[in-house]
């Protein structure tokens, strides 16, 4: 036995040749060597790793490609590889399958390059798409026989949306303003209005300014198709300063799911009559015993209030349970076609800082729903909600067989749609009146329901951002069972 191993090792690890390199190529089919049968196979990879690189291909534009490096495990079997099969499945609205192939140009002679470092290799070409996930797949050549097991080795791999740094200068996201810079400025004119300016773009000629505190304070349309500083007054229904701005644009490419901006309102500044310096100069001097008095006067009236404040803030930290209230637990769900980057996190976000609710999402519970199975974790989520909120839009959209029906071309293929399975629960309640205040639907613009879910006509209806404030009301009112949850997901 012995002598065999040293035989094999000979054979290996005879005469010195070049180091191998990697020669790839397209191979999207079955390769040659699973139709052969194979004593001896090489051992899986030791490493296998995935990383976005960018290459330039316009002035002002970045195509990212897939970097997939991986690293050769040091056993015997080396001498039998031939080659690495790697291959990349996208998970996003179509799905794509493709496999490259890479041919090492020599026979491992050894089972680590000549200073002891493992064999490591690369290979960059694959694309890289917006918000996309990716599974990595790759095995060495020969495979194993038919009837067995063969060493393989995968990993996941999501690519970043418009925001991020190098992927703002692809052409989608620039359609999108991820290079707009409206600058916003908001201050509060007086009680019930605010003034807001901006920079418009050429992209659109629509946008909506939003202030936002604790609810929705307010909203104004503007419409301009030039790029200019352009200036809004915006009514407002309670205290505006210190609320959020919120810039929704409408551009041609993009429509409802373009990027927003945000901005913080202020105190407008009064305007100044600027009186001349030697009348200054004369009424500061007139003024500076009184003015210093006043001075003194602030400074002792500030360090009463916060002393004040600090009695107060130790007060509510001995007592937290009678400040917090309980956070009602909400369960969304959306279809696919409705863009998650801007529509369902903006929309997740008010839930959560306005609202005080705890909002459950199935993309942000994958390895829960792949351990349980989407038809468990919905139920399972379903049961522990107070409020299911179905978040439509009036894109295009299936439709539904007859009232309550499976809804036709649905995308079942994808695992990440769950807004055909809880729709298809939501049927199942239909019989049961007093489960049915469970479910609410919630909607940007005007839509009808009929032609596209019917059955969500019994549910309560609201249209944001019109109906932001009794939609919190709704969620405020609920008292969950059991303990207060303060923290979100």
């Amino acid at each position: 036995m012995s002598l065999s191993l040293l035989s094999l090792a000979a054979l290996c690890w005879g005469a010195a040749s070049p180091e191998p390199t990697v020669q790839c190529g397209s191979e999207n089919e079955l390769s040659p060597e699973w139709k052969v049968q194979h004593t001896l196979i090489p051992g899986d990879l030791r490493d296998l790793r995935v990383e976005p690189v960018k290459a330039r291909v316009a002035p002002e534009e970045y195509s990212l490609r897939m970097n997939i490096s991986w690293i050769l495990r040091a056993d015997a079997s080396i001498c039998f590889l031939k080659a690495t099969k790697i291959c990349v499945t996208s998970h996003s609205n179509s799905h794509t399958f493709s496999c490259v192939r890479c041919n090492y140009t020599e026979a491992f002679q050894q089972q680590t390059r000549p200073l002891g470092s493992k064999w490591a290799f690369s290979y960059t070409g694959f694309p890289v798409e917006l918000n996309t996930v990716y599974f990595i797949g790759a095995h060495n050549i020969p495979p194993a026989n038919m009837d067995e097991d063969g060493p393989s080795l995968s990993v996941n791999f999501t690519s970043p949306g418009c925001l991020d740094h190098i992927m703002k200068y692809k052409k989608k996201c620039i359609e999108a303003g991820s290079l707009w810079d409206p600058n916003i400025t908001a201050c509060k004119r007086d009680e019930k209005t605010v003034e807001v300016n901006f920079t418009t773009s050429s992209l659109g000629d629509r946008y909506m300014a939003l202030i936002q505190s604790s609810g929705l304070l307010g909203l104004s349309t503007v419409r301009e198709s030039k790029p200019t500083r352009t200036s809004v007054v915006v009514p407002v229904s309670g205290e505006s300063e210190g609320a959020v701005v919120q810039l929704t644009p409408y551009f041609h490419t993009c429509r409802h799911d373009c990027i927003r901006r945000r901005g913080m309102v202020g105190r407008c500044l009064p305007a100044s009559l600027h009186p001349s310096l030697d009348s200054n100069r004369r009424v500061l001097g007139s003024w500076l015993p009184l003015l210093l008095a006043l001075l003194a006067a602030a400074w002792m009236l500030a360090v009463g209030i916060w002393l004040l404040k600090q009695h107060e803030r130790t007060k509510k930290a001995s007592f937290p349970a009678n400040t917090l209230l309980p956070r009602a637990k909400v369960l969304l769900v959306y279809p696919s076609e409705i863009c998650f980057q801007h529509t369902v996190r903006f929309f997740t976000e008010f839930l959560q800082h306005h609202c005080r609710s705890e909002v459950i999402l199935g993309k942000w519970q994958k390895k829960k729903i792949a351990e349980m199975g989407p038809v468990q974790w919905l139920t399972t989520q379903k049961r522990a909600a107070d409020k299911v909120i179905f978040l439509l839009s009036n894109g295009a959209s299936p439709t539904c067989n007859g009232a309550c029906g499976e809804s036709e071309d649905s995308p079942w293929k994808d695992s990440q749609d769950l807004f055909p399975l809880a729709f298809t629960l939501f049927c199942s309640d239909l019989t049961n009146q007093t489960r049915l205040h469970k479910y609410v639907v919630v909607y940007f613009r005007e839509a009808d329901t009929e032609e596209d879910y019917s059955a969500l006509n019994v549910c309560a209806k609201y249209h944001l951002m019109k109906d932001a404030s009794a939609l919190c009301r709704e969620l405020r009112h609920i008292k969950p069972p059991g303990e207060a949850v303060t923290s979100l997901l």
